[in-house]
């Protein structure tokens, strides 16, 4: 069920993807979201690789949601390289430790809950 908060709003959800474990959490993260209805899953390579439309879309999104893997930051990066406006989430803040944290469904279930249930209370 999509966001009581969304109001028709624009929500755009781009996730790390990369090799660890907190890089695949992120990504399952994202697409369970925008399974939810939480928001619209988009790439995050394609703002890297400085591709006009999507920067386009994120600029003119309402909401602009990053999954960072990890520290490291690399979609925080992206964003501020940008100066595109965003709000952040990292795997490695829900006890997930990277390299070590096997990602079970279940993980990916409760990280999901609460990263929406922080998106769509605004925090």
């Amino acid at each position: 069920m999509p966001c009581a908060c969304s109001n028709g709003n624009t929500t755009l959800v781009y996730a790390c993807s990369g090799a660890a474990n907190t890089g695949y959490l992120a990504d399952q993260v994202a697409r369970a979201l925008a399974k939810e209805g939480t928001g619209k899953m988009t790439c995050l390579a394609a703002l890297g690789a400085n591709v006009s439309g999507y920067i386009e879309s994120a600029r003119g999104a309402d909401r602009n949601v990053v999954i960072d893997g990890c520290a490291v930051g690399c979609g925080k990066r992206i964003f501020e390289a940008l100066t595109i406006p965003f709000e952040r989430h990292v795997m490695t803040e829900y006890n997930v430790e990277k390299g070590k944290t096997a990602i079970t469904g279940d993980i990916i279930m409760d990280v999901t809950s609460k990263v929406k249930e922080s998106i769509c209370n605004g925090k």
